[in-house]
């Protein structure tokens, strides 16, 4: 399978094919409300708001799964973001990316890029997807928003 065959659901659990994103320089990133990397939201904000004009978008899946971090209904974790961080990216529904009931998409991920093991570490882990959907790179969490701006220049 090539990341395009996969199906997510919207923060309102409509379906939404990766297809719509074929074309496009991805950062699929797993998040969290209530976490210490939270504050990064800003800087993927700010580099959704530098490059998504040249087709870069950003795929915001939160995760409860460390630490009870996204406690919230997808309503009320989209409502966070964009009124303390103002985010204009997309967010999907909450998803599990570990164990058995990970979303297929984060399995796929995690097969393709491997970090120390594949499984998930934290919240906000990042991966980049090129124009043809290849998964070029995945970042631990520590690894901030504008740390990962020149690899996102290099593929636009």
């Amino acid at each position: 399978m090539a990341i395009y065959d996969y199906t997510v659901k919207d923060a309102t659990g409509n379906p939404v094919s990766l297809e719509a994103y074929r074309g496009k320089v991805l950062l699929i990133v797993n998040t969290a409300t209530g976490c210490g990397f939270t504050p990064q939201y800003e800087g993927l904000e700010n580099l959704y708001q530098q490059f998504q004009a040249k087709g870069f978008e950003i795929l915001d899946f939160p995760c409860n799964q460390f630490g009870n971090q996204a406690p919230g209904s997808n309503a009320e974790i989209q409502e966070f973001c964009q009124l303390r961080y103002h985010t204009t990216f997309k967010t999907f529904a909450k998803i599990e990316v570990n164990g058995e009931n990970a979303e297929p998409l984060y399995q796929f991920l995690k097969t393709e890029k491997k970090g120390i093991g594949s499984a998930i570490k934290w919240n906000f882990t990042k991966f980049v997807v090129d124009r043809n959907g290849n998964i070029v790179k995945r970042f631990a969490s520590a690894t901030t928003p504008e740390k990962i701006a020149d690899t996102i220049t290099q593929l636009l």
